[in-house]
């Protein structure tokens, strides 16, 4: 009977252990752009109060370069949430090195982690 189960277990499909954001915007005001904070809308968060259970969770942007470095061309700049931002559920974050114009519009994966339950 267990090796059923196992079988199962192997055909269903992979959880995904992150949830979706788009990198929207910089920090800006009219006039200046503050490219050190990035402005994240994330998926199902509609209101300020949603934000609070992601402050301080670990942002991920990945893309693909052209060279490849230690036999894969993927690249990761780790971020971390830091505070919300407006009224509709985006969240501002700090990235480890600043997020590149072309990461404006682009997927970013939210870690459920670190947790403060």
């Amino acid at each position: 009977g267990s090796f059923l189960l196992i079988n199962n277990m192997v055909k269903s499909q992979p959880v995904r252990l992150y949830t979706r954001g788009v990198v929207t915007s910089y920090k800006r005001s009219i006039a200046n752009v503050y490219h050190n904070q990035s402005i994240i809308q994330l998926e199902g968060v509609q209101t300020k109060k949603d934000t609070d259970f992601y402050l301080g969770k670990r942002v991920a942007y990945i893309y693909r370069a052209k060279r490849e470095v230690n036999g894969s061309r993927i690249r990761c700049i780790w971020g971390r949430i830091m505070r919300p931002h407006g009224s509709i559920g985006a969240v501002r974050a700090k990235f480890s090195s600043n997020l590149p114009p072309k990461s404006l519009g682009a997927p970013v994966r939210v870690m459920l982690f670190p947790s403060r339950v």
